[in-house]
């Protein structure tokens, strides 16, 4: 598979963008063309939403076995790059293909930087808070500046540490921004603008280009406010339901349950991070032989509201 437009492509220049419109319910990426006007692309089609049924295997908890593929081969991602052709071709090189019922796991940065969400610092002047903190923390002021960018507010600014609610409503460090993996020196990578429309036009393609009918799971790194240690976490999701609700069920011993939710994306994202590690340049992975329920939601789902908030 040809990379898409140019065999190398310059990194986009930074520019500030306004607050976001909501990010729910899903709506197709911007892609920004030569001319410099950002566009929406077509969605795929109804395609994926005729085909859900194939994804839901019924299967009882003792009966499922899993099994996590790492998916290795794809080259470094460029903006502009036909992420799910390179993906098709790295599973081609493996005799790996993808099947109705799979969950596919898709790394943020290499989504962020197909959709050309990257910034070189060199085109980031920094404000006076940016400055401000910079002197306080000894960090970088033109990372700070794109962090402030992307920040809808700032939850804590404590020991050179920034904790932001983004405009998707995570709360996480810096916003999401990240100078690792970025795939060129002074360079940082930001969260897609909408990462469960990336997810839904990722599974989409894969079903018009692959005839598989998949979910997919676009994952990030996320600190933990009461635990030492990182994990991945579902940042879009499409084609499958994000939470396992036991509301209402009762236990072996009658006992009914009331608040649990289980984060099964979540999981999904912690377990695949096992394979895919953080220095591998493994940015996908297979699950599968996991029965889930086929549904329309999206990772907006994980996001508390600030009312129900106890900590804010």
């Amino acid at each position: 598979m040809e990379r898409a437009l140019h065999p190398v492509t310059p990194v986009r220049r930074w520019e500030h963008r306004g607050p976001l419109l909501p990010v729910r319910p899903p709506r197709p990426v911007p892609t920004e063309p030569d001319d410099g006007r950002r566009q929406a692309p077509p969605r795929a089609g109804p395609l994926a939403r005729e085909r859900a049924a194939l994804a839901q295997a019924p299967a009882k908890p003792g009966d499922v076995t899993l099994a996590i593929i790492p998916v290795h081969g794809l080259p470094e991602i460029r903006p502009r790059d036909d992420l799910v052709g390179l993906l098709l071709d790295a599973l081609a090189r493996a005799n790996e293909r993808l099947q109705d019922g799979d969950v596919l796991v898709v790394a943020q940065k290499v989504v962020s930087k197909s959709e050309g969400r990257v910034v070189r610092l060199a085109d980031v002047t920094p404000g006076e808070r940016a400055l401000a903190m910079a002197e306080e923390s000894g960090k970088d002021p033109r990372q700070l500046e794109v962090v402030l960018s992307e920040t809808k507010e700032i939850v804590r600014w404590e020991r050179g540490v920034l904790i932001s609610e983004t405009r998707h409503g995570f709360i996480c460090a810096n916003a999401g921004v990240d100078r690792s993996n970025a795939g060129a020196p002074d360079t940082v990578v930001l969260l897609p603008i909408d990462p469960d429309a990336s997810a839904a036009r990722i599974r989409d393609e894969i079903a018009d280009r692959a005839h598989a009918m998949v979910a997919v799971v676009i994952t990030d790194t996320f600190g933990r406010a009461w635990r030492e240690g990182h994990t991945n976490v579902a940042i879009g999701i499409a084609g499958l339901a994000p939470l396992k609700r036991y509301i209402g069920q009762r236990d072996p011993a009658g006992y009914e349950l009331r608040v649990t939710e289980i984060a099964v994306a979540d999981e999904i994202a912690a377990g695949s991070e096992l394979v895919m590690g953080k220095l591998d340049r493994c940015p996908v992975a297979i699950v599968r032989g996991l029965p889930f329920d086929v549904s329309e939601e999206t990772a907006q789902e994980y996001v508390r509201p600030a009312a129900r908030d106890l900590f804010r």
